[in-house]
């Protein structure tokens, strides 16, 4: 069963009669041990969404169940225990250490004066341990990495003990490596923590390698859902961009430049990789790749490229020269 499902629900801004609708007619579902990733351009309405699913704001229509009941029926303190929520925002609270930062999140299970217990000074070293950050437990928030002060804010949204983690773009300030291993640390606690993790991102590549599901919106508001195999076979990631000039790769998983071209060949290359990198160069010189026409060169290394007329080219820029003259 689905730990948060909506119900014909659509969600926008404003007030009253200037309420703007972003997305209609969402029938979502989130189960645990699944990692979900949302996907979508800048203003699709991914932060909307994820504020309503924390019911920070009222859907326009229809409902969000979470286990089992309407959202509207679960107080703050019940909520709190259900759903933690990852903000996009950069993590502040200098002062604070790690372990000061990560026990906030045990606040919907403390008394009213908020004091530790031993049992919750266990789960604080437990999920600091789980996002690997132990050994700087001590250390204050101001001088981490973004990196590790995101790796922070996962554990603080463990501490919470929640069925249910919502993240929205955790991986933007990051550099790739931080971006890898966050996606990698959100994947494994949805799979050995049993947790439903639902994250927005623009780090479609890891997104499409570690994500279970997609929820990606597209170009035109609709909001497609599946297994990330079924999305990507269906076109919808084709959908995203409204912009003729990008495309969605396959072979990639990911979005590229279309480069106009004013000729175009065909290759032959035995290494992959060096093809991979040698199609980009042409690209980037205005030669496009075309198995169907008759111009072939054959790439030996970068600096090793047989013209169709059997001489050498030295660098790409000769080719595209070459090809000019022909």
């Amino acid at each position: 069963m689905a730990i948060l499902e909506t119900h014909n629900m659509a969600v926008g801004f404003g007030q009253g009669s200037k309420r703007t609708v972003l997305l209609r007619n969402l029938n979502l579902r989130l189960e645990q041990g699944h990692m979900v990733a949302l996907l979508g351009r800048n203003g699709a309405g991914k932060s909307t969404l994820l504020k309503a699913l924390t019911c920070d704001t009222m859907p326009v229509e229809g409902s969000v169940v979470i286990d089992g009941k309407p959202s509207t029926q679960i107080n703050k303190r019940a909520l709190s225990r259900l759903v933690a929520l990852v903000a996009t925002e950069r993590i502040m609270g200098g002062a604070f250490t790690i372990r000061e930062l990560v026990a906030l999140g045990r606040q919907p299970h403390t008394g009213f004066l908020g004091r530790l217990s031993h049992h919750d000074n266990e789960v604080v070293d437990s999920c600091l341990e789980a996002v690997g950050i132990t050994d700087k437990a001590e250390q204050h928030v101001a001088n981490l990495s973004d990196g590790e002060r995101q790796k922070a804010m996962v554990a603080k949204a463990l501490a919470q003990e929640t069925p249910i983690i919502l993240l929205d773009e955790p991986t933007a300030f990051l550099d790739v490596a931080s971006r890898i291993e966050t996606m990698k640390l959100l994947h494994k606690l949805a799979r050995e923590q049993n947790k439903a993790v639902l994250l927005s991102s623009h780090d479609i590549s890891q997104s499409l390698l570690l994500a279970d599901e997609l929820w990606v919106i597209t170009n035109n508001r609709d909001v497609i859902t599946g297994t990330t195999e079924q999305v990507v076979m269906s076109g919808a990631m084709d959908k995203v961009f409204s912009n003729s000039t990008i495309m969605f790769n396959g072979n990639l998983c990911d979005y590229e430049a279309q480069l106009p071209a004013t000729n175009a060949v065909k290759v032959k290359c035995s290494d992959p990789i060096l093809k991979r990198c040698m199609v980009n160069a042409f690209l980037r010189n205005g030669i496009a790749i075309d198995e169907n026409v008759d111009t072939a060169i054959e790439i030996k290394d970068v600096n090793h490229i047989i013209l169709p007329n059997g001489e050498i080219a030295a660098s790409v820029r000769d080719v595209a020269n070459s090809l000019a003259i022909i």
